[in-house]
């Protein structure tokens, strides 16, 4: 039995390398349909999370109430603090959602995590693009996407020309991607766990 843990290409560490390489010639690349899974759950987890955030913010701006003009200075002198908060809290949502999303992909799909993460960032793309010329040809109240919080929506009045729109665009596109490479990783390594307790097994370990 000392002998399957010797170095080299019989180690079992080496042996599960050579099985997955295998099966991923066979039956690795992006699976869109993996993907379109893990955008679902992306984007069910976002509205959840935007939900979620909204509430509470009430919550704490009920707590926080006081006269008309007490209110009034107070918000004008918090506006720029409440956007960045804002703006922090919507980074967060975007990029837990997108990691579960990534995690769903790469898990239903087994191999190129990698892939499987930014085939999920190109469905969310993909919909936010076809959602915007339907609601440009048709009317903005199919934008249907404008009504989640963060999610990926491309408006179509101009909106996207100002720096507070840059920004959040910014925010909608690069931290789901990260989000969701970084998932999709994770969902693909938890077969390799399996894949080398495989290995372990026939190896007698």
């Amino acid at each position: 039995m000392a002998e399957h843990n010797t170095a080299g290409a019989s180690t079992p560490r080496s042996r599960r390398n050579d099985v997955v390489a295998a099966q991923k010639e066979r039956f690795g690349g992006i699976k869109f349909g993996s993907a379109f899974f893990g955008w679902l759950t992306a984007i069910g987890l976002t509205v959840i999370l935007s939900a979620l955030a909204t509430a509470i913010g009430a919550g704490v701006g009920a707590a926080n109430t006081s006269g008309a003009s007490d209110a009034a200075n107070q918000a004008q002198e918090n506006a720029q603090t409440i956007g960045i908060v804002s703006g922090i809290v919507l980074a967060i949502i975007l990029f837990v959602a997108y990691y579960c999303g990534g995690y769903v992909a790469g898990r239903m799909a087994r191999f190129d995590g990698v892939k499987q993460g930014v085939a999920v960032w190109l469905w969310g793309i993909i919909i936010a693009i076809v959602v915007a010329i339907l609601a440009a040809l048709a009317g903005d109240r199919f934008n249907v996407l404008s009504s989640i919080g963060g999610a990926p929506s491309i408006p179509v009045d101009g909106s996207l020309l100002t720096a507070s729109g840059l920004i959040a665009l910014a925010i909608a596109v690069l931290v789901p991607l990260i989000g969701a490479i970084l998932g999709g990783k994770a969902g693909m390594s938890f077969h390799r766990k399996v894949d080398q307790v495989g290995i372990n097994h026939q190896a007698g370990i």
